[in-house]
């Protein structure tokens, strides 16, 4: 058993304690490359979502978690990779593909930080040019219940799975200007409605 393995069991053995919910696992492809793309609430989402998915998911997560001790060991082990967050991080974007490349899955949060009060944030585009360059769909998560994990009731948390979404399917209006910001708004707003 590897880490993320054993991980997953320890994680997922706390989660159905806390009456943790997983709707919609008929849409997650069971082969090939994809992106998940999920709503971000807190610091459990990772945990909540690799528990959720059948598949391991290699997630991206912003470069300063990996300095804070015990941290930056344990998402290593996950194989978790760096994004710095507010610039190009061109060798997140090839990481990225190469995870996809290699038919694996990618964790995403477009919206590159947690929200405090829930609502949606506006989503970078990283999402929408990791899609363009792999041609690997996103698999819309949305999280709920995240906040407060150890102190919520039974049962009021887990993810809903939603259909695949494939960018050739987008159409984007004819008037828009920046495309890359229209869809990757268009897919959190999927996930928002799941």
């Amino acid at each position: 058993m590897n880490f993320y393995s054993f991980a997953k069991y320890i994680c997922s053995t706390i989660l159905k304690i806390k009456g943790y919910r997983v709707q919609g696992l008929e849409n997650v492809p069971a082969e090939g490359p994809f992106i998940v793309a999920c709503n971000h609430l807190s610091l459990w989402d990772p945990v909540i979502v690799g528990c959720a998915l059948p598949r391991p998911i290699i997630f991206m997560a912003k470069a300063e978690l990996f300095d804070i001790p015990f941290v930056g060991i344990i998402i290593k082990g996950l194989h978790a990779f760096p994004v710095r967050r507010g610039h190009s991080d061109i060798a997140a974007i090839k990481k990225a593909l190469t995870v996809l490349k290699n038919n694996a899955v990618l964790g995403i949060f477009p919206e590159g930080t947690r929200s405090k009060t829930g609502e949606l944030q506006e989503a970078m585009t990283g999402v929408v040019l990791i899609m363009e360059k792999s041609g690997a769909p996103v698999l819309p998560v949305k999280i709920y219940g995240s906040r407060g994990l150890l102190k919520q009731k039974r049962g009021t948390m887990g993810v809903i799975i939603g259909k695949p979404i494939y960018i050739d399917k987008i159409a984007v209006p004819p008037d828009i200007s920046d495309r890359r910001s229209w869809i990757a708004n268009k897919i959190m707003k999927e996930v928002d409605e799941i």
